[in-house]
This record gives C-alpha cells, sequence and structure tokens, in this order.
C-alpha cells in the first residue's frame, strides 16, 4: 500500500465513523460512533417474579448504568415487581400497570373477573404512567366493555395504553378512541416496516417500542434495512429503543441488546437517533434525562 493509499483508506475510515458527519454526496448527518455514547430511555422493561432473586434492584440499576440506559418504562408480572423497582429508584423507573398476575397472563388476562377494577385501583395507589404492556392478540367482542373502561381510564389519567398485537387490534382501540395515546409493543413484533408506516401514518398518537425488531432493522453486514431506515428517519418523533427483558435470558444478555440497539442508531441522522434514544420518552413521560441521573436512584 502507498503512502497516498494509506492517506485516502485512513480518510474514509474516519469519515464513516466520525460522529455526526456529513459524508460527501449525502446531505444526511448520520450520527456514526456518536451513538455510543447517546442516554437511552429503555422503553420496554419486565421486572417479573423470577428475576427479583438473581437480579435484585440494585444489580439492575448497575446494568442499566454500565449501558448508559438513564431511565426506563417498566411493566411487571405481577405489578409488584414494577413497584419494586419504582420504590428503590423513582428517578430512574417509570412504571406503568400490567394486568397480568400469576393466574391470568398473555393469553387470557382478559377474562380475569375484575380485572378492570384491579387496573383502576393499582392505577389510582401508585403513580402509572402508562397501561401495559399487555397482549391482544385478537378482538373479542365480549372484552369492549373491558377495553371500553381500559381507555376511559387511560384518558382520564392522560397516560398511554402500551399493546402487543397486530395491526387489526391498534385498528379496533383506536375506533373505540381517537383520542388515545398507544405505545406499540415491538412496533407490531412480526408486521412488516410497510404495515408499521400505514399504521403510523393513519394514527398521529401511535408511538412504537423496538424490542425484537433488531434483527429486522439490521442486515447481517452490519449495514441498515433501507425500508426500516426510511422509516425510522420519517416517525423519528414516535419510535423508543426497547430491550424486553420478558425472561432471565434477556437480562443476562443486557449488554448485547442495548449494544445492538446502538447499532443501528448509528445509522440514522443525529437528530433522528436522539428523538428515538430519549428525547420522545422525554417528551411523552414528562422527564428530563441528563448525565447527573447515572449513579442515582
Amino acid at each position: 500500500m502507498t503512502q497516498m493509499q494509506a492517506f485516502l483508506y485512513l480518510f474514509a475510515f474516519v469519515l464513516l465513523h466520525a460522529p455526526g458527519l456529513t459524508i460527501a454526496g449525502d446531505d444526511r448527518n448520520i450520527i456514526g460512533k456518536g451513538a455510543e455514547e447517546l442516554p437511552l430511555f429503555d422503553a420496554h422493561m419486565h421486572y417479573k417474579r423470577s428475576a427479583w432473586m438473581p437480579f435484585p434492584p440494585n444489580v439492575i440499576l448497575s446494568m442499566m448504568d454500565n449501558n448508559g440506559v438513564a431511565m426506563a418504562l417498566v411493566s411487571s408480572s405481577p405489578d409488584e415487581g414494577t413497584i419494586k423497582l419504582w420504590e428503590y429508584a423513582p428517578k430512574r423507573i417509570v412504571p406503568e400497570m400490567r394486568p397480568y398476575n400469576d393466574h391470568f397472563g398473555p393469553s387470557n388476562w382478559t377474562k380475569w373477573e375484575g380485572v378492570g377494577e384491579f387496573i383502576e385501583k393499582r392505577v389510582t395507589e401508585y403513580p402509572h404512567e402508562g397501561i401495559g404492556e399487555f397482549h391482544l392478540h385478537r378482538v373479542d367482542p365480549a372484552d369492549e366493555p373491558l377495553m371500553k373502561s381500559i381507555i376511559a381510564l387511560a384518558l382520564n389519567k392522560k397516560i398511554p395504553l402500551h399493546v402487543h398485537s397486530g395491526h387489526e387490534p391498534i385498528d379496533y382501540l383506536y375506533s373505540l378512541s381517537p383520542d388515545l395515546t398507544i405505545i406499540w409493543a415491538h412496533a407490531g413484533m412480526t408486521e412488516p416496516a410497510s404495515v408499521v408506516e400505514e399504521m403510523m401514518s393513519r394514527y398521529p398518537t401511535l408511538y412504537a417500542d423496538t424490542s425484537y425488531r433488531e434483527t429486522d432493522i439490521l442486515i447481517n453486514a452490519g449495514g441498515i434495512n433501507e425500508e426500516w431506515r426510511q422509516l425510522l428517519e420519517r416517525f423519528a418523533e414516535r419510535f423508543m429503543v426497547g430491550s424486553d427483558t420478558w425472561i432471565n435470558d434477556q437480562w443476562e444478555d443486557y449488554d448485547h441488546l442495548i449494544a445492538i440497539n446502538r447499532k443501528w442508531l448509528a445509522h440514522l441522522t443525529t437528530e433522528s437517533a436522539k428523538k428515538i434514544a430519549y428525547q420522545n420518552a422525554e417528551r411523552l413521560f414528562g422527564r428530563k434525562i441528563a448525565p447527573k441521573l447515572f449513579g442515582t436512584r
């Protein structure tokens, strides 16, 4: 390699990896390695009963600190897990009310007699700032009174619903009230980018967390899927990152989960990456994320 070739190689490397740099022929200000330094709001965290002993609250906060996660939106099965974390670190945990217990969960929670009253009681007793994450695999007409009561509670409290579903239940919920704010868990989980785009175009108060979509957003060589990149840029004000610690394996893999989110954020513009990393959550939950949060509770 000649000196000139070496210089050109080094120059190209710097152009590609420098944070917030505009590359010739590309008018997008890509954040690049600057994504590694972004504070994050984890918008999809669970603290289930099985995690309480192996991952006590002080360990969870250390994991957040070590990975640059300033705050997290937490729901748990049962709700006591969320309250445990929130009581330990009220400055760092944003609690939401998950309507599950040891007997009723993703497949049957709407059939739990008294679940509506239970949700209202917990949301009244504790400072829950969302209802969910709950699963709606299909729309059951028999559940409509329950859905209406949950929607009325959410609107009264001015808090979002966090919904794990395909696109049809989202359409259904908005048909009951267009004034809702919904966080679409996993950005629809298996819905293609085209459907997510259509839904976000249709509903201006529809947000989405990207947990479990990392393999759709990234491509094998470490690049980004162009359809997803365009979607994330277009609706940068309504996406948020998430880890989804639904089983202990996810806690054990937390470092990797956060790192892979930073990988795809690195392909976005600086403005969009910041919005998705933490600014959208700041706006949605009325928080302020700052470096002084790390190491605090």
